[in-house]
C-alpha cells in the first residue's frame, strides 16, 4: 500500500503537511500573483508610459520567457546544492526585482525589471515541483500538488481584483508594489521554516557532461514528453486568456478595472474547484482516466467559447460561461500533468521540473508574442485562441496521455 497522502519521510518530520502545503501554495502562487494581479493595470500603464501594444506585451512575454528559461539552470543547481539555498537566493532577487518594478521610470525600464522579476520567479515554481517528488510517489504527489494549486487558486482569486482596486484607487505602481510584497512573505517563510527536502545531494548535476545527458534522457522519456505536451498546451490556453483578456474586457466590452478583476476572480474560482474535483476522481479514476474525463470538459468549454463568439454573441457571460467549464478541466490538467512529467525521475527531480517548466513557458512566449499582434478590437484573438487550444488538449489527454502517461513506465 502506498503512503498516506500526508505521510512524509523522516528527514523532513519536523515539517508539517500544513507547512509544506503552505510552502508550496507560495511557491506556486508567485506565478499567478506576478502575472494576475498585474493584468487590471496594463491598460492604465500602456497609457501612462505611452508606449505601443506590443511594448505592454513584452512586458508578460519577456516575464514569461526568462521564467522558462532561468528554469534550466535553477533545476540543476537545486539538484546540486539543494532547494532550500536556490528557493532563498530566487526568492531575494524576486523582491528586489519588484521593487525596481514599482520605482521603473520607461517602458524599457519596465520590461527589464520585469524580465529579471520572472527569472528569479522561476525558482519558486520549479522548486515547488520538485519538491513534491523528493516527498512523494507520483501518484501521491499528483494529490499532494493538487492542494498546492488549490492555494494558488485562492491566490488566484485574489489577485486580479487586488490588482484592479489598487491601479483604481491609487494607480499602477501600487499594484507591482504588491507584489514586493508578497515576495518578502514568501522569503521570510522559507527562511525561518522551510528545511531541506533533498534526500541526497547530485554533486555531478552542474557538470556539462552530466548536465546534457540529464537533460537527453528526460527528454527522450515518452512519459516526460506525454505530460509536458498536455501541461504546455493547457498553459498555452489559460495564457491565450491572460494575454488578452484585459484588452478584451476592457477596451471592447468597456468593463472597468475593478470589474475585470472579478471576472478574473471567478475565473481562478472555477479552477480552483477543479483542482478539488481532481483530488475527488484521482483515487477512483487514476490519473490517466481522470486526465481523459477532464479532456471531455475542456473541449466542451473551449468549442463553446468559440462557437457562441461566431453566432454573434459578444459579452462577458458569453465568454466566461463556457471558460469557467474549460478552466474547471485546467484544475485538472495542471497538477496531473506536472507531478507525471517529473515522476520517472526522483534522482533528477530539479532537472525534469526546469525541462517541464520552460516547455511551457517557452509555450506561452510564442502565443503571447501571436496574441501581441492579433489584438484588433474584437473578442475572436481570445474566444479562437481558447477554441483552438481546447482541441489540442483533448486530443493529448486522449492519444498520448492514454498511451505513454503511466509514471512508473521505464
Amino acid at each position: 500500500m502506498p503512503a498516506a497522502p500526508h505521510t512524509l519521510p523522516a528527514a523532513s518530520s519536523a515539517m508539517t503537511p500544513a507547512l509544506i502545503v503552505l510552502v508550496l501554495t507560495l511557491l506556486l502562487g508567485i506565478q499567478p500573483v506576478t502575472t494576475d494581479l498585474y493584468l487590471p493595470a496594463l491598460p492604465s500603464l500602456t497609457e501612462g508610459f505611452a508606449a505601443p501594444l506590443s511594448q505592454a506585451q513584452l512586458t508578460l512575454t519577456a516575464l514569461l520567457l526568462a521564467f522558462g528559461t532561468s528554469q534550466l539552470v535553477w533545476g540543476p543547481l537545486s539538484d546540486r546544492f539543494g532547494r532550500r539555498p536556490v528557493l532563498l537566493w530566487g526568492l531575494g532577487a524576486y523582491t528586489l526585482a519588484s521593487v525596481g518594478c514599482a520605482l521603473a521610470p520607461s517602458m524599457p525600464l519596465l520590461i527589464v525589471w520585469r524580465t529579471v522579476q520572472g527569472a528569479a520567479m522561476g525558482a519558486g515554481v520549479m522548486g515547488a515541483r520538485a519538491i513534491v517528488r523528493d516527498l512523494y510517489t507520483p501518484e501521491i504527489g499528483a494529490r499532494v500538488l493538487s492542494r498546492g494549486l488549490t492555494g494558488l487558486g485562492l491566490i488566484a482569486c485574489m489577485s486580479p481584483s487586488l490588482g484592479g482596486l489598487l491601479s483604481d484607487l491609487w494607480g499602477w505602481r501600487y499594484a507591482l508594489t504588491a507584489l514586493a510584497v508578497f515576495g518578502a512573505l514568501s522569503l521570510s517563510l522559507v527562511a525561518l521554516r522551510f528545511e531541506e527536502t533533498v534526500p541526497r545531494m547530485n554533486p555531478l548535476a552542474l557538470r556539462p557532461a552530466t548536465l546534457f545527458a540529464t537533460w537527453l534522457m528526460i527528454l527522450r522519456h515518452p512519459t516526460f514528453l506525454a505530460w509536458s505536451a498536455l501541461t504546455a498546451a493547457a498553459y498555452a490556453g489559460l495564457f491565450t486568456f491572460l494575454a488578452s483578456s484585459s484588452f478584451v474586457f476592457i477596451k471592447v466590452l468597456g468593463l472597468t478595472r475593478t470589474q475585470y478583476g472579478l471576472v478574473m476572480f471567478s475565473a481562478s474560482f472555477a479552477y480552483l474547484l477543479g483542482t478539488v474535483l481532481c483530488r475527488r476522481l484521482l483515487p477512483r479514476y487514476g490519473v490517466r482516466r481522470t486526465v481523459a474525463l477532464a479532456g471531455v470538459l475542456t473541449l466542451t468549454g473551449g468549442t463553446l467559447t468559440g462557437v457562441l463568439a461566431l453566432a454573434g454573441l459578444h459579452n462577458g457571460w458569453a465568454i466566461m460561461l463556457p471558460f469557467y467549464v474549460f478552466m474547471l478541466a485546467h484544475g485538472v490538467h495542471q497538477p496531473c500533468g506536472q507531478s507525471g512529467a517529473v515522476g520517472p525521475f526522483p534522482q533528477a527531480a530539479g532537472a525534469a521540473s526546469a525541462l517541464n517548466g520552460f516547455l511551457m513557458m517557452i509555450t506561452a512566449f510564442v502565443v503571447g508574442g501571436w496574441i501581441g499582434t492579433r489584438l484588433d478590437g474584437t473578442v475572436f484573438p481570445l474566444t479562437n485562441g481558447i477554441w483552438f487550444w481546447s482541441l489540442c488538449i483533448s486530443t493529448i489527454a486522449w492519444t498520448l496521455v492514454r498511451r505513454y502517461g503511466d509514471p512508473r513506465r521505464p
